[in-house]
């Protein structure tokens, strides 16, 4: 069955740039997902008004070397970080997957494959051989006590952007592992809906997918997330967050982007990107963060534009 050749894929994590002949004659008759960026720092799933969102935060905290250290409130102060959630949806024809491997243990690079689903007769490819796209890959097993699990790396980016677009703060998100963490609130054509069909079980497999988990010996992967289900990172998640401890007072955006460098092949790109405009003040009305940081900056949400890179105006 499908779910057991699943399961026997350990998962892995991969990243790189698109290779091969173009999408359209390498992929052929199948069904392709579509990636959406959902609005940041709501909840995943969430389908209310999202400039009431209350999934980020301000955390200062002791020690800027640390990915997830807890918030204080008070000196001492190493940095201060906008922390926030980050969801994707797949609202597409068919399955995100992914599959990568490599010869032994003591080569850290692999290949990796994204396989798709076949429009004509439904069947989804679960061995890594079968899958159609190639992209040369770069593992990575996340040590951390909180992941230890293999990581997809670039799949998602985070950046604090100027109302012109110029990038101010990068973020140092190492990767994400995907899989079926929660539903899609509307109705899709394609969402699986028989437990008995190939993407029904894959289904089941990518809602229990754990990335190889406290597996640093695996040698493949499978990664994904179904039509209708889409994968989130919550904001006390490490590496969600954005410092800005060097960042002048000012109106910003806060700009998560998917599938950026078009790695993978979606039905479409166009809503790709997602943004939220915030209004930073540093105590005192100064314009310029302090030498030495005793109190966080005010940060307000001032409005949230799900599907545009582009929120903020200069005026706030």
């Amino acid at each position: 069955m499908l779910r057991r050749r699943a399961a026997a894929l350990a998962s892995v994590a991969l990243v790189a740039a698109l290779v091969g002949p173009s999408p359209a004659r390498a992929v052929g008759a199948v069904l392709l997902p579509d990636l959406r960026q959902a609005p940041v720092g709501c909840a995943g799933g969430h389908t209310g008004d999202p400039s009431r969102c209350v999934d980020w935060d301000v955390c200062a905290v002791a020690d800027p070397a640390g990915p997830n250290g807890p918030c204080v409130q008070a000196a001492p102060i190493g940095a201060v970080r906008l922390r926030f959630t980050t969801s994707v949806d797949n609202i597409g024809d068919g399955p995100l997957l992914v599959h990568g491997t490599r010869p032994s243990a003591d080569q850290p690079r692999m290949t990796a494959r994204q396989a798709f689903q076949s429009a004509v007769d439904r069947s989804i490819p679960m061995t890594y051989a079968a899958a159609q796209h190639a992209i040369p890959a770069t593992l990575y097993y996340e040590p951390a006590p909180t992941h230890e699990h293999w990581h997809l790396l670039g799949f998602e980016r985070f950046q604090l952007r100027t109302p012109s677009g110029d990038a101010v703060v990068t973020d140092r998100k190492t990767g994400f592992c995907l899989g079926d963490r929660y539903a899609v609130k509307e109705a899709l054509a394609n969402r699986p809906s028989d437990a008995a069909t190939p993407e029904g079980e894959l289904a089941a497999f990518l809602r229990k997918n754990r990335c190889g988990h406290h597996a640093p010996e695996a040698l493949t992967v499978v990664q994904g997330i179904s039509v209708g289900a889409g994968d989130d990172y919550t904001y006390k998640v490490d590496y969600q967050w954005l410092d800005i401890s060097t960042v002048p007072s000012g109106v910003y955006d806060v700009v998560n982007v998917v599938n950026g460098d078009r790695t993978l092949v979606e039905k479409s790109y166009r809503n790709n990107a997602s943004s939220m405009a915030v209004s930073i003040r540093w105590p005192g009305g100064a314009t310029t963060p302090p030498t030495t940081i005793t109190q966080p900056p005010e940060v307000r949400l001032l409005r949230n534009c799900p599907g545009a890179e582009r929120c903020a105006s200069p005026r706030g």
